[in-house]
C-alpha cells in the first residue's frame, strides 16, 4: 500500500482501490486533494494490471464537498484555481479508460455528491445520504449541478439543488444517482465484485465503450447513431472483437490481447 498525505492507493489486480483519507476534515475536497486525486487517477490508469478503479473513503463521511476554509476571503484567481481543479478531476474520472466505481458509505454532499454522480458506477451502503446543500449557505452547487442533473434528470436535480435536502440511499438508487444499495458490511466486497466482473472483459473493448458512451450521450439521436455506427465498425475489426465472437461461436472462453 502506497500512503500519501490525503490518499491511500492499493493495487489489487485487476483493480486499483483509491481511498480518500481526510476523515478529520470529512474528506473535504481541498485544492491539494483534488490535484492529488486527479494525478493518482492518471497514474493508475497507466498501470497495465489495473482494469477498473474503486473510489472509497475512510470515516463516516464519503466527502463533504469543497473545503470551505479555502473559499472564505479569497479572490477571483483563487476561486478559479479551486474550481478549475474540480472540473479537471471530474473530467479525469470520465476520460481514463478504466471504469471508476464509487463505494459510498456515509454522507456525500455538494462536490462530494458531484464526485459520486461523476463516477461511472456507484454502490451505496445502507445509511448513505446525498445532498447538494450549497443553496443553504449562499453558494449554489453549480458545478455539482452538471454531474447530478445528467444522472437523475431535471426535476429531481432541481429539487436537490433548491431545497438542499438529503436523499437517502434507496431514493438515490431509484433516481439513478447510484446503481444499487447494499449493507455496510457488504460494500467493499460488492464494489470489488463489480470491478472484477468488468475486468474480465477485453480492456480494449471497455475502453472504447466507455469513451463512446460519454461522447454520444448528449448528442442528438441522429448524430449519436452516426458516431456509434463508426465506433462499431472500428470495434468489429479489432482483434479482441474477432476473438470474442469466434470464442462465442466455438463455445470456448476468449483469450484477450487488449487490442
Amino acid at each position: 500500500m502506497l500512503t500519501e498525505e490525503s490518499l491511500l492507493v492499493e493495487i489489487e489486480s485487476p483493480c486499483a482501490v483509491i481511498t480518500l483519507n481526510r476523515p478529520e476534515r470529512r474528506n473535504a475536497l481541498s485544492l491539494e486533494l483534488m490535484r492529488e486525486l486527479s494525478e493518482c487517477l492518471q497514474r493508475v490508469s497507466r498501470e497495465p494490471a489495473v482494469r477498473s478503479v474503486i473510489l472509497r473513503a475512510t470515516g463516516s463521511v464519503f466527502s463533504a464537498g469543497h473545503d470551505l476554509s479555502e473559499l472564505v476571503g479569497g479572490n477571483e484567481a483563487a476561486y478559479r484555481e479551486v474550481f478549475n481543479a474540480c472540473v479537471e478531476l471530474m473530467q479525469t474520472i470520465q476520460r481514463i479508460p478504466q471504469p471508476v466505481i464509487a463505494a459510498v458509505a456515509g454522507l456525500a454532499t455538494a462536490a462530494g455528491c458531484q464526485l459520486v454522480a461523476t463516477c461511472d458506477l456507484a454502490i451505496a451502503a445502507e445509511g448513505a445520504r446525498f445532498a447538494t446543500p450549497g443553496v443553504k449557505i449562499g453558494l449554489f452547487c453549480s458545478t455539482p449541478m452538471v454531474a447530478v442533473s445528467r444522472v437523475i434528470g431535471r426535476k429531481r436535480a432541481l429539487e436537490m439543488l433548491l431545497s438542499g435536502d438529503f436523499v437517502d440511499a434507496h431514493t438515490a438508487a431509484e433516481w439513478g444517482l447510484v446503481n444499487r444499495v447494499v449493507s455496510a458490511d457488504e460494500l467493499d466486497s460488492a464494489a470489488r465484485e463489480l470491478a472484477v466482473k468488468i475486468a474480465s472483459a477485453s480492456a480494449y473493448t471497455v475502453r472504447i465503450g466507455k469513451q463512446a458512451f460519454y461522447r454520444q450521450i448528449d448528442l442528438p439521436a441522429d448524430l449519436a447513431y452516426e458516431y456509434a455506427r463508426d465506433v462499431m465498425v472500428e470495434n468489429a475489426q479489432a482483434a479482441d472483437a474477432q476473438e470474442g465472437m469466434s470464442a462465442f461461436l466455438e463455445k470456448r472462453a476468449p483469450t484477450w490481447s487488449g487490442s
